[in-house]
C-alpha cells in the first residue's frame, strides 16, 4: 500500500509533466515495443505517438486549443486513443460519452462539457438520429473502418481529414499551464439521482494511479494488459491504460468482453494483468471447465464486484495468484483493496484514524446522518452499517483525497459535506454503505437508496444478492424492492437468469433463501427473465425492472414466495388473492 501511495506523491497539482510527455517519452525510450494489439494490428509506442501527433496537428488545424473541449462517442477501437492523446498534446480535454446513450441523455452530456468537436465512431452514428439539431451547432469528424453507412451531409470522415498532417510532435508550448490540477478528460458518473454528472479526472491523478500500481505490482515491459472493459470509462482508461503507459507494456484491446473468447486471448497474448467489473467473473466461472483452465500466464486480476459465491472457487480453478478486490470510483477520493484474500472485502484501511475515510452512522429510513448532541457525526463500530465518506484534502503538493468535482457546480456542492466533524471541514458524500470487521477490514453493503426496508427491517440488496448467487446454475441474480398496494416499504424482489439449457426451481430456490437468510430479507417476488439488464461495466440495472414491479410482462415468468407451501408459487391472480396481496389484474404465469 505505502508503494502505491509513494507512486501518486510522484506527481502534484503544480507539477507540468503531463500524459503527452509520458507517452513522448515511451516512444522515444522504446520506439518498436508493442504498446497495443487490436484485431490482428500491432501498434509500436512510436506509431502510437506518430499518430497522436497527426490528430494532434489535425485539431489544431480545426481551431482546438488549450482549455477546448472535444467529445469522443466510440467503442474501443485504435482511433479512441489516437485521438485521446492527440487532444492531451494540446492541452484539450476529452468528453468521454457512454456509447449506450442517446436523445435526451446524449444532447445533456455534450451540453454539460461544452464540447466543440464530437468524433463519433461510424459504429455509434444512430446514437445521433434522435438529436440531428445538435450537428447543426457541433463540428462531426466521423471515424470509419471503411465507408461510413449513412453519415449525415454535415459530417466528414476523419480519415480523409487526416491526410497530409505532420506526424511530428507538436510544441510543447501549445500545453503552456496545463499543470497536474488540470483537467485531463471528463468521465460521467451516474451517481443515484438525474442525469448523468461529467466529473473531471486531472492529469496527476492519472498519472499518479499508473505510478503507483506499477509501484504495487512489480509491472513492467514484458507484461501484457488486457482491455475488454469500455475506454470511455476509468475502469478501463485510468486503471489500466495508466498502468501499462507507466510500465511500458503492451494492451490488448478488444471492442467488448467475451466470455467464450477471454482466455483464448490471455493465452495467445501471453496476458498477466487483467481487469474485471461487476458480473464478468461469473460469466467466465459459467463457461464449461477445460484441460487448459490454468494453462496461462495471467497472474493479476483487478477490479470490484466479485461475488463471494464464487470467489475462492474461482481463483482456484483458474490458478490466478492475485485477486485484488477494491473500491474507488472516477470522482471519489476514497480507495481501498483487498490484497490479501479476504473473502467478500473490497479492502482494508490500515491506520484508518490517520487517513481521509470515515465510515459514518447513517439512518437509512430518514435518509439522514444520526449525530451527537452537539450536531457533529458519529462514526461506525465494527458490525455497523454506514456511509463512507472522504476528508476533502486540496492541498498544495498533494493528489490523494482530492476532489476535482462535476462540470456543474451546484452539482459539485451537493456532494460535499461541511463541518461534519469540526467547523471548516469539508467530506465527500460517496453514496455508498459499508460495514467493518474488528481487523478493519471493510464489505460493501449498499448504494444509498437501494436498501430498501421491510417489516420494519432494512434489506441490503446487495447482500441478499450474494445469498441467492450461490443457487446452481444462475448466470445472475438482481435483487431490488417493490412496493405493494397498502403495505409500508418494499417487498424484495429477484430477477434471476439462469444458464443457457437450466431450468429454475420455485421449490429448491425457496428452500435457500429459507435457509440462508432471515425471514424478513426473504424476497417476497420472483422474476425469471432470459436475459439481465446490465451496464457496460458489467454492473447490474435495476431501475427499469423496479418500473415492472411484480406485474407480468412477455418472456417473463413471476412468482410469489408461499411460506406455508415453502416455496415460490406462479404470481397469478388467485395465489396473490390467496396470499393477501393485491394485484388481482396479474395475467397467467407459470404452473
Amino acid at each position: 500500500m505505502n508503494l502505491i501511495a509513494a507512486g501518486m506523491m510522484k506527481h502534484t497539482p503544480e507539477q507540468s509533466y503531463t500524459v503527452a510527455d509520458r507517452l513522448e517519452e515511451r516512444a522515444a525510450r522504446q520506439p518498436d515495443h508493442p504498446f497495443l494489439i487490436y484485431e490482428g494490428r500491432t501498434i509500436s509506442y512510436g506509431e502510437m505517438n506518430r499518430q497522436a501527433n497527426r490528430h494532434a496537428h489535425f485539431a489544431l488545424s480545426q481551431g482546438l486549443r488549450r482549455g477546448d473541449v472535444a467529445a469522443l462517442l466510440m467503442e474501443n477501437r485504435p482511433e479512441f486513443l489516437y485521438l485521446w492523446f492527440g487532444l492531451a498534446k494540446i492541452g484539450c480535454v476529452s468528453a468521454l460519452i457512454n456509447t449506450q446513450i442517446s436523445g435526451e441523455a446524449l444532447r445533456h452530456a455534450l451540453a454539460t462539457t461544452a464540447s466543440q468537436k464530437l468524433f463519433v465512431g461510424a459504429e455509434c452514428l444512430d446514437r445521433l438520429d434522435s438529436t440531428p439539431d445538435m450537428l447543426a451547432s457541433l463540428s462531426t469528424c466521423v471515424v470509419a473502418d471503411g465507408e461510413a453507412k449513412g453519415m449525415p451531409a454535415s459530417c466528414v470522415t476523419l480519415e480523409s481529414r487526416l491526410i497530409g498532417q505532420p506526424d511530428g510532435n507538436p510544441d510543447p508550448k501549445l500545453r503552456e499551464g496545463i499543470t497536474g490540477q488540470s483537467a485531463l478528460c471528463l468521465v460521467f458518473t451516474s451517481g443515484t439521482t438525474g442525469l448523468p454528472k461529467a466529473a473531471r479526472v486531472t492529469q496527476a491523478r492519472w498519472l499518479g494511479v499508473g505510478e503507483g500500481w506499477c509501484n504495487f505490482l512489480g509491472l513492467g515491459p514484458d507484461d501484457g494488459f488486457y482491455c475488454v472493459l469500455p475506454l470511455y470509462h476509468v475502469a478501463a482508461l485510468m486503471s489500466l491504460l495508466s498502468n501499462a503507459l507507466a510500465a511500458g507494456g503492451r494492451v490488448i484491446l478488444r471492442r467488448r468482453f467475451s466470455a467464450s473468447r477471454f482466455w483464448r486471448d490471455v493465452r495467445e497474448h501471453g496476458i498477466t494483468v487483467a481487469q474485471y467489473s461487476g458480473e464478468m467473473c461469473r460469466y467466465l466461472f459459467n463457461q464449461p471447465p477445460t484441460a487448459d483452465d490454468r494453462n496461462h500466464q495471467l497472474r493479476v486480476m483487478t477490479g470490484s464486484g466479485l461475488s463471494p459465491s464464487i470467489w475462492q472457487a474461482f481463483q482456484d480453478r483458474f490458478g490466478i495468484t492475485q485477486m485484488i478486490e477494491g473500491y474507488g470510483g472516477t470522482e471519489i477520493n476514497v480507495g481501498m483493496m483487498n490484497i490479501d484474500n479476504r473473502i467478500g472485502s473490497c479492502g482494508r484501511i490500515p491506520f484508518r484514524d490517520r487517513s481521509n475515510a470515515r465510515l459514518v452512522k447513517y439512518d437509512r429510513d430518514t435518509d439522514r446522518y444520526i449525530r451527537h448532541p452537539d450536531g457533529t457525526l458519529i462514526e461506525c463500530g465494527p458490525g455497523e452499517v454506514g456511509e463512507m465518506l472522504g476528508m476533502i484534502l486540496n492541498l498544495p503538493g498533494m493528489t490523494g483525497g482530492r476532489f476535482d468535482g462535476y462540470t456543474d457546480a451546484e452539482a459539485t456542492e451537493k456532494k460535499i459535506l461541511r463541518n461534519a466533524f469540526q467547523p471548516g471541514d469539508a467530506w465527500l458524500r460517496t453514496g455508498d454503505l459499508f460495514r467493518r470487521d474488528e481487523d478493519d477490514y471493510y464489505y460493501f453493503v449498499d448504494r444509498v437508496g437501494d436498501t430498501y426496508r421491510w417489516k420494519s427491517e432494512n434489506v441490503s440488496t446487495t447482500e441478499v444478492a450474494n445469498v441467492l448467487a450461490e443457487y446452481p446454475d444462475v448466470e445472475t441474480v438482481t435483487v431490488y424492492g417493490v412496493p405493494i398496494p397498502g403495505q409500508e416499504g418494499r417487498a424484495g424482489m429477484a430477477a434471476v437468469v439462469m444458464q443457457p439449457g437450466k431450468r429454475f426451481d420455485p421449490v429448491a430456490f425457496h428452500q435457500l433463501a429459507a435457509t440462508r437468510l432471515p425471514g424478513y430479507a426473504i424476497p417476497v417476488f420472483v422474476r425469471t427473465r432470459a436475459n439481465a439488464d446490465i451496464t457496460a461495466t458489467f454492473k447490474l440495472r435495476k431501475v427499469d425492472l423496479q418500473k415492472l414491479g411484480y406485474a407480468p410482462e412477455p418472456g417473463d415468468d413471476v412468482y410469489v414466495a408461499d411460506p406455508g407451501a415453502g416455496r415460490y408459487v406462479a404470481a397469478t391472480a388467485d395465489n396473490l388473492t390467496r396470499l393477501g396481496i393485491p394485484g388481482g389484474n396479474q395475467e397467467s404465469q407459470p404452473s
